[in-house]
């Protein structure tokens, strides 16, 4: 009787640590996000066919971006954002602070998703603009199942509202490229 006790209990230790050498995908939790965005402007100084080394794209704002959130299921996620963005052209600084909600419209190993964020811009010093903005983006989100981390790369529509009675404007489509800690 004993040497069956014994079997039974090695046999479930042996099934029981076979089993949790499968990880489970994690639906839900907190996450970081850390994230580099960019505005692309075409150079009015490029001729098409010419050879004067202009090139016809140039960088016209830097965006850093970080951010904590909480992922609901596979679909859904809504996090706070604190962002710098610099507009080299207009030689415009902003601190956006922001909520923001995305949503898996497809659910695969690789998600297309769309997103959504609205917020005010920090006047945290003279060099800085206050105002409002808000943020409308679509994009592609590659899992890692190893450890569930992720990237994302995608286009976002952003909309700043600032100035006097915020009656300035500026509105701007950027690419950008995040790496997700879950």
């Amino acid at each position: 009787m004993k040497r069956m006790f014994i079997l039974l209990y090695l046999f479930s230790l042996i099934s029981l640590y076979s089993f949790s050498q499968i990880k489970k995908e994690k639906p839900n939790g907190l996450f970081y996000k850390g994230s580099l965005a960019t505005t692309l402007s075409v150079n009015e100084e490029n001729t098409l066919f010419a050879d004067d080394d202009e090139p016809f794209f140039n960088l016209s704002a830097l965006f850093v971006n970080n951010t904590l959130g909480y992922q609901f299921d596979k679909r859904t996620s809504i996090a706070t954002n604190l962002e710098y963005n610099w507009h080299s052209q207009q030689g415009l600084h902003f601190a956006p602070a922001y909520v923001s909600l995305r949503h898996n419209i497809i659910v695969d190993d690789d998600n297309i998703f769309v997103r959504g964020g609205y917020g005010s811009l920090l006047g945290i010093s003279k060099d800085f603009e206050k105002g409002n903005m808000y943020k409308l983006g679509l994009g592609l989100q590659t899992v890692n199942f190893d450890n569930d981390n992720s990237f994302l790369i995608g286009l976002d529509f952003t909309r700043k509202r600032f100035g006097y009675r915020t009656l300035e404007g500026l509105s701007s489509v950027s690419i950008f490229i995040e790496y997700m800690f879950f």
